[in-house]
């Protein structure tokens, strides 16, 4: 396939740093859609690791071009120190490019996100607090600040604009009045720095996809946590799933070829909302500290439980993915039996579909398959027949309940750590 979609399948940390460094390592673009620096992408390779949170994973490839769509919202003093950390490492980010029509993450959506959440108390999303939340509200109310306008020799005007209005609704909400001037000051500052990378990316699009040039579009978080597919209104403010590939990078309908699910072994989410496999034993505790499963923005520990195909063959209908890989099989290892939910009881019937309402969700309990587990080190398999034969019998019924076909298994963190099943980019 020549275009390609990475696509979270859960509440997001997945693991899709890794796979989309490691297609990235054939493409000739890599697109980020949506979301902003409340994503957490780990990279791993020859001994170094990095965290991304808006910068795309194939970054570390120079040939590579990397794209911060128009569906993103950015902000410009996050994306510079960022930028900066991976210059220091020497990585150059000449080969990033940010979109025109992309969104600007700014000083006051960072701190009505943080109001916002604090008003409504213990019904708290669960927010990371960057802003994005209040950013997108500003895009859909068709009162946001793109990077066109952030470049432009009134953005000083615009700012001050914008800025009266937003100290109004700060106050109103308990927070002190940003001081215009300080504030100003740190973004002119960035601004000739990022100038030079803010370009029409969808005019390069189109003139990759007439050179019949290989694309990868990389989404941020998971599909459970789409605006309006994820358990709402514990969700993200951005379309995640597939569709919002397209709407976040002016592709167009039609050009993205087929897409892989990355799906996690075990199931992780971060923040409030209905979890109706989570582990709250001594399982649960053990996986989180194996896998190291606190946030890399948020560092808060994240909640685990068991592989819920029930939710899994949900973000299969509304992606359409008919590929996936599936990460931290390893993490699974010396734990004793494994569960997998097939079913969720409901009002004491059995159903095999995820409710919207989350009146039924919290209700829902789980129906288990139980697979006994492995002792064994699989970090050096490289195929998937030198997996324990209990591993094996594990990931096909996985394959089989989802009708899908896993083309790449991770069983370390290490991209060298990676059994490449079948080749499709």
């Amino acid at each position: 396939m020549k275009s390609i979609l990475v696509i979270g399948s859960q509440w997001g940390d997945e693991g899709k740093g890794k796979i989309t460094n490691i297609f990235s390592s054939k493409a000739d673009i890599v697109v980020r859609y949506q979301g902003g620096n409340n994503a957490g992408h780990t990279v791993k390779f020859n001994g170094l690791e990095f965290h991304l949170q808006t910068i795309p994973s194939g970054i570390f490839n120079k040939n590579t071009l990397n794209i911060l769509g128009n569906g993103m919202v950015i902000n410009p003093l996050a994306l510079y120190e960022e930028m900066q950390k991976l210059i220091a490492a020497g990585f150059d980010c000449t080969n990033l490019v940010i979109s025109t029509r992309a969104h600007v993450d700014l000083e006051y959506h960072l701190m009505l996100d943080g109001l916002n959440e604090a008003s409504l108390k213990e019904n708290k999303i669960g927010t990371t607090k960057k802003g994005i939340g209040p950013t997108y509200t500003d895009k859909v109310a068709r009162t946001g600040i793109r990077f066109c306008d952030f470049i432009d020799d009134d953005f000083p005007t615009i700012y001050k604009e914008h800025l009266t209005s937003k100290n109004a609704e700060i106050v109103r909400l308990g927070g002190e009045p940003i001081d215009y001037e300080t504030s100003l000051r740190k973004y002119i500052n960035v601004i000739n720095f990022l100038k030079p990378f803010v370009k029409d990316t969808i005019d390069i699009l189109e003139k990759a996809k007439e050179a019949n040039k290989k694309i990868l579009f990389e989404g941020a978080q998971g599909t459970m946590l789409d605006v309006d597919f994820g358990t709402y209104p514990y969700v993200t403010s951005s379309n995640c799933t597939a569709g919002g590939a397209i709407t976040g990078s002016g592709i167009g309908l039609g050009y993205i070829e087929g897409a892989v699910a990355i799906i996690k072994a075990y199931t992780t989410r971060v923040g409030e909302g209905p979890f109706v496999t989570e582990l709250h034993d001594e399982i649960g505790s053990t996986i989180r500290e194996k896998a190291h499963e606190y946030g890399v923005v948020t560092k808060r520990p994240r909640r685990i439980g068991w592989l819920d195909l029930v939710q899994l063959k949900y973000s299969r209908n509304v992606n359409g993915f008919k590929y996936a890989a599936l990460m931290l099989l390893d993490v699974l290892g010396n734990i004793g039996d494994i569960k997998v939910c097939t079913h969720y009881k409901l009002n004491g019937k059995v159903i095999d579909y995820l409710p919207a309402s989350l009146k039924d969700l919290y209700k829902a309990t789980p129906v288990y398959e139980t697979f006994p587990g492995w002792t064994e080190d699989i970090s050096k398999a490289t195929k998937f027949e030198e997996l324990p034969k209990n591993a094996q019998n594990f990931v096909k019924f996985i394959e089989n309940y989802l009708k899908i076909k896993f083309v790449i298994i991770s069983v370390g963190p290490d991209q060298k750590e990676t059994i490449q099943v079948e080749d499709i980019f």
